[in-house]
C-alpha cells in the first residue's frame, strides 16, 4: 500500500530573524515561472506569496519586534475550495491546496474567500493565485520547498504531520504547536510555534539603594487561570511573555528586608510597568 503523507511547515517565530530568504527564494521561483499543472508565473508586483508579518509589541524603553512567515495555510477546511466553481480549487492527497491554472481563470470571488489573504489576483492573467507548496519541486523529487531549502535560522522545518520519525512531526508535539487564527476554522496544516502575545516587564528598584541593580528579587504574576514566577535579573528587569488578550493580572514583586508591592493590570497591550520601587521594611 502506498503511503500517504500530509505534508506541513512548521514555523518557529521565535527563530525567524526577518530576513526575507524565503520571501527572496519563492519570488524567485515563481515571478514569470510557469509550472502547469500547479500554477503560472506570478507579476513581479503585489503578490507575496510567502509574506512577512511585522507584529511591534510593548513601547521604549523595552519594545520587541517579531516576524510572522505567513504562506498559505493549505487549510483541511479551506473556503478557497468551497467558494471555486468547477472544481478550480483542490485538495491533493498529501493535503496540498492547488488553484487549477486554467479552471480558475476570471474566478475572482476565490480571493476574497481567504480570511488569511494570502491569495493574490493577476489582473493581467484574469487569475487567482497562491503558494503552491512548491509541489511541483516535491513531485520531482524535491526534499523541501524553496522557503524552507532558503531559511538559515531552521525557521521553518518540512515534512509530513503522518510520519511519526519526522522532524516536523517531532517539534509540533515537543513545543505544543499552534495555529494561525483558529478562531477562522479552517483547520490549516501550517503550523507555528511562537506567535507573539502580550508580555508585561519592569524594572525592580531598592529605594534605599537606587545605585545598586535588584538582582534576584521575585517577581509573580497571576490572573486568567494562571500563575507565574520569575526573578530580576543583574540589571533589575523582569519580564513575562505569552500573556492573553484583555486580561487582568496581579503583578507582585517581594524581597527580604523590604516592603511587598503590588500592582493591578490590565492587557489592553503590551505593558511596560517601569521602574517598581520598593521600601525597606
Amino acid at each position: 500500500m502506498i503511503k500517504i503523507a500530509r505534508y506541513t511547515i512548521f514555523i518557529d517565530v521565535n527563530k525567524c530573524t526577518g530576513c526575507y530568504n524565503c520571501f527572496l527564494a519563492c519570488r524567485d521561483e515563481f515571478y514569470d515561472n510557469d509550472y502547469p499543472p500547479y500554477s503560472e508565473g506570478h507579476p513581479l508586483k503585489d503578490h507575496y506569496w510567502m509574506q512577512i508579518k511585522q507584529i511591534e509589541r510593548g513601547e521604549y524603553p523595552k519594545p520587541k519586534l517579531d516576524y510572522i512567515p505567513l504562506p498559505c495555510m493549505h487549510c483541511q477546511e479551506a473556503p478557497c475550495i468551497e467558494m471555486a466553481k468547477e472544481g478550480a480549487v483542490y485538495r491533493r492527497e498529501d493535503g496540498i491546496v492547488i488553484i487549477d491554472p486554467v479552471k480558475a481563470r476570471g474566478q475572482r470571488q476565490i480571493v476574497n474567500s481567504c480570511p488569511y489573504r494570502v491569495i493574490f489576483w493577476n489582473e493581467e492573467k484574469q487569475l487567482p493565485q497562491k503558494c503552491t507548496l512548491c509541489a511541483h519541486m516535491l513531485d520531482q523529487g524535491e526534499k523541501e520547498p524553496k522557503c524552507v531549502e532558503a531559511c538559515p535560522t531552521g525557521a521553518l522545518v518540512f515534512g509530513d504531520l503522518d510520519d511519526p520519525d519526522s522532524e516536523v512531526s517531532r517539534l509540533v508535539a515537543e513545543t505544543k504547536s499552534e495555529v494561525l487564527y483558529p478562531e477562522f476554522g479552517t483547520e490549516p496544516l501550517i503550523k507555528y510555534a511562537g506567535i507573539p502575545r502580550y508580555f508585561i516587564a519592569g524594572e525592580v528598584v531598592f529605594k534605599d539603594n537606587q545605585g545598586e541593580c535588584a538582582a534576584g528579587v521575585k517577581v509573580s504574576l497571576a490572573g486568567n487561570g494562571v500563575s507565574m514566577e520569575t526573578r530580576s535579573d543583574i540589571y533589575g528587569d523582569f519580564e513575562f511573555e505569552g500573556l492573553g488578550k484583555k486580561t487582568r493580572y496581579i503583578l507582585t514583586v517581594e524581597h527580604e528586608g523590604y516592603q511587598p508591592r503590588q500592582l493591578e493590570l490590565f492587557t489592553h497591550k503590551s505593558i511596560n510597568v517601569g521602574e517598581v520601587m520598593l521600601d525597606p521594611v
